[in-house]
């Protein structure tokens, strides 16, 4: 057999593969499945951004830009300043993405010299596998740092040894956070952003979420400055566009320009028409608002049922994620449980990574009278 990349034998599965091939097996067994493991929500994305779309469809479609179309970054520049009051060059400090998966697998690529002495790329656990999988293909030194309840789940890099912090290449955060549904405060961000520039470090957040709270709408790094700083934005969540694979990252010009560089290399840049249909969300923020207040029905439907049941929500009010305490502690042996007894899937909170052990994640992705079925039959089975 060919010799393999041993990255790929030392991941894990990644984890939704798992999910995926347990409902498989219920469903062809003829039973309901409740899905609330996978973050893709069912709400319609909505006519107008359907409508861009369509009408960008070319006669002939050539290759796209790497950067992005100008249309994309100025109404992802306009709605940094609308929404955190940023203001941005688009032409230097805004790159058109494939989503925000693709941008966040490869950005190590880009600021990791894995022969030279800061190599180190720090990310939050439990969180996104991504984070982890982008570094060590990178070649880096990949580098979980635990998140505690009693810190409010901040990944604090200041915090770590002096020795570690002197090899830091890259610190990934990631707020609104999957899966807690942590929320950071601004001195924390503030705090972050001085350390991006003191410490000569490339700070990386994930804001995929700010726009999915249930609290006070979220900040962004960026209001507290850009240098040594990117922000990553998708509008798979805000917008209902997970299989369209739009976003943007934002930030330190410098920084913009070095994956400018990289990206064409990598061959990852969304089409024309997709795009088209990013900068009509991007300009639109009636239709993240609305979704936000759905999200909010449902939390609150699951709120409602979780005290009832005496299930415990350990988590924060951002996202559309609910992170609770699995009864009896093992995680994995109540998600299993309870997709076999009542059909609903939930993800072990261990599948994120150190630190998850104990918790599970449910994403409110199915609509509104589906929440409801399920909460009456997870109460018909009992919560344990």
């Amino acid at each position: 057999m060919p010799a393999l990349n041993p990255v790929l034998a030392q991941l894990p599965e990644y984890p939704i593969v798992r999910i995926e091939a347990a409902k498989e097996r219920l469903r062809a067994a003829g039973r309901e499945v409740f899905d609330f493991g996978t973050g893709d929500p069912l709400e319609p994305t909505p006519d107008f951004v359907r409508r861009a779309l369509l009408e960008a469809v070319p006669a002939v479609c050539r290759y796209p830009t790497y950067r992005g179309l100008p249309a994309l970054r100025q109404a992802a520049a306009g709605y940094l300043t609308r929404r955190f009051g940023v203001a941005v060059d688009p032409d230097a400090q805004v790159l058109g993405t494939l989503g925000s998966k693709e941008a966040v697998f490869s950005t190590a690529l880009a600021f990791v010299d894995r022969d030279g002495p800061r190599r180190v790329v720090a990310y939050p656990t439990p969180g996104y596998a991504v984070y982890e999988a982008g570094a060590r293909f990178a070649g880096a030194e990949a580098l979980g740092v635990p998140l505690r309840a009693a810190q409010g789940h901040l990944l604090e890099p200041w915090a770590l040894p002096p020795a570690v912090r002197a090899r830091l290449a890259l610190v990934w955060t990631n707020y609104p956070h999957n899966p807690t549904g942590a929320v950071a405060p601004a001195e924390y961000l503030a705090r972050l952003a001085r350390f991006a520039r003191e410490e000569d470090v490339v700070v990386c957040a994930d804001e995929c979420y700010v726009d999915v709270h249930a609290g006070p709408p979220p900040g962004s790094l960026l209001e507290h400055g850009t240098t040594n700083v990117l922000a990553f934005h998708s509008c798979s969540k805000r917008s209902g566009m997970t299989g369209y694979r739009s976003g943007f990252v934002a930030g330190d010009p410098a920084l913009v320009a070095t994956l400018a560089k990289l990206r064409p290399n990598l061959g990852t840049a969304a089409q024309a028409f997709v795009e088209a249909a990013g900068a009509a969300a991007w300009g639109d923020d009636a239709h993240a608002a609305a979704r936000n207040a759905v999200f909010a029905r449902k939390r609150a439907l699951f709120d409602a049922f979780f005290a009832r049941a005496g299930l415990e929500q350990a988590g924060g009010p951002g996202t559309f994620f609910l992170w609770f305490r699995a009864p009896g502690g093992d995680d994995e042996g109540y998600a299993r449980a309870l997709l076999e007894r009542v059909g609903v899937v939930v993800v072990p909170g261990s599948y994120f990574g150190p630190g998850g052990e104990g918790f599970c994640r449910l994403a409110l992705v199915p609509d509104e009278a589906t929440c409801a079925a399920a909460i009456a039959a997870w109460e018909r089975a009992g919560p344990g």
